[in-house]
């Protein structure tokens, strides 16, 4: 009778195999996001130098625009060539999970074959500066749901938290982008109204909470330098600015001239954020690498030791080692058996269980970590849904769903995750007693 079970020994290692497979695949997402980093810093450049251009009739940025339009071609192209090259080279195997991910892959290519037209359309002043800035939105907030679905497969907690400190911090420059947009419009156009008030605050605020998350999850060095950031002189003069815009009374005017001042310091700002976000965005691909390359090491070894116990005795496991081991729970609800003999004294070093019960702690401990490192990912999740919840049943934009959430979770002193989960429950609850017809006045009353 063998010493080991081949069959075991096979899976063992099918195992190992699968985990490198599945830390290549992260590997690639690792690198997808960089190249997604830097086309959304390449658009949200073009949507405020285009703002500018179109509220100044063309007077201001033309020349800018150009040579910033081709910048983000550049980028457009390299987004399409690692897609290409990771995800439609013939044979090249996806996973089932990387459903939303490919999905949200296909919305931002749809996103950016428009984007020629765009051009043309702001081109001869075919639509206006709120148009534009919205049509820019839409495509970058795309292309962060990659990096966000690409933190949500992830399965190693290190690259996670990585991913959600970085999706967190682009979110975050992805709002000082829209502040910058939108200040160059109320610039441009000499006066701030109590519309743009109020926006420019909820971005400001959005900045906040992002950056919140963002300092929970990165290390010691991402946050240091986002404090340098913050203690920059340019940030303090923007600061500057953006009290003046709050102190203007609404329709107050102010000179359009300083739209530029405020559209270079918005700019310095985001173009340091941006740096920090390439540093993030090198170390995880440094990380994502590693993994890979350990997890290599690691399937060598468990050859290196399976052919070592198939050339020597000590291998040898004691009978009903695997049964009768302490350290393994058995059935969910049973409770330990009494007179079981324990396996003290017994040595199960060096043998096929060893290398199991090792590969068994390291997917628990994975595990453990992930669900924590996952929380982030999981409020976000049920905020989008909420908001959805909001804007089906009240009608609501996705902006006034948005708002509405934080009035209500400072109001109840809760969190917004919890807020978003009440309204979910509520919304679950309107739902059944509609299909359930125990109340006629429900549909109507769920629409208002």
């Amino acid at each position: 009778m063998p010493n080991h079970s081949e069959d075991a020994e096979k899976f063992l290692l099918a195992a190992k195999r699968s985990e490198i497979q599945a830390l290549e695949r992260l590997a690639n997402s690792c690198e997808l996001v960089t190249t997604v980093s830097d086309l959304v810093h390449q658009l949200q450049r073009e949507r405020g130098i285009s703002n500018i251009y179109l509220v100044s009739s063309g007077q201001r940025f033309s020349g800018l625009r150009t040579e910033q339009m081709a910048a983000g071609s550049r980028s457009a192209d390299s987004f399409r060539q690692l897609l290409h090259d990771h995800y439609l080279q013939e044979g090249r195997c996806t996973n089932p999970r990387d459903m939303r991910l490919l999905n949200s892959i296909a919305y931002s290519l749809h996103g950016l074959d428009e984007l020629e037209e765009l051009r043309r359309h702001v081109d001869v002043f075919e639509v206006s500066a709120l148009q534009s800035t919205d049509a820019f939105c839409r495509l970058i907030a795309g292309l962060l749901s990659v990096v966000f679905e690409a933190a949500d497969v992830a399965d190693d907690p290190e690259v996670t938290r990585l991913l959600v400190a970085l999706f967190n911090f682009m979110q975050a420059k992805e709002f000082s982008g829209q502040e910058r947009a939108w200040g160059a419009i109320g610039f441009a156009g000499s006066h701030f109204d109590e519309t743009l008030h109020e926006r420019l605050q909820q971005l400001q605020d959005c900045q906040r909470r992002s950056l919140e998350i963002f300092q929970e999850f990165a290390g010691d060095t991402e946050q240091a330098r986002w404090q340098a950031i913050e203690d920059s002189e340019e940030t303090r003069d923007l600061n500057r600015l953006r009290r003046v815009i709050a102190g203007l009374k609404n329709g107050e005017p102010i000179a359009a001239e300083v739209s530029e001042v405020w559209y270079q310091l918005a700019t310095a700002r985001i173009d340091a954020m941006h740096r920090l976000e390439d540093a993030m965005a090198a170390r995880l691909l440094k990380v994502s690498r590693k993994r890979v390359s350990d997890a290599q090491s690691e399937l060598g070894h468990h050859y290196a030791q399976l052919q070592k116990m198939k050339s020597t005795d000590w291998s040898r496991m004691p009978a009903l080692a695997v049964l009768f081991d302490p350290e393994v729970p058995g059935l969910y609800g049973r409770g330990s058996s009494t007179g079981v003999p324990a396996l003290h004294g017994q040595n199960l070093a060096h043998s096929l269980y060893d290398l199991i019960r090792s590969q068994v702690a390291h997917i628990h401990r994975v595990s453990e970590e992930l669900e924590e490192t996952r929380r982030a990912l999981t409020e976000r999740k049920l905020i989008e849904r909420a908001k959805g919840v909001l804007m089906r049943s009240l009608r609501l934009s996705e902006d006034d769903a948005y708002r509405t959430m934080q009035q209500r979770a400072m109001e109840m002193n809760l969190k917004l995750a919890d807020v978003a989960a009440k309204i979910i429950e509520i919304g679950n609850q309107r739902n059944a007693t509609v299909s359930g017809g125990d109340n006629p006045r429900s549909a109507p009353e769920a629409r208002s």
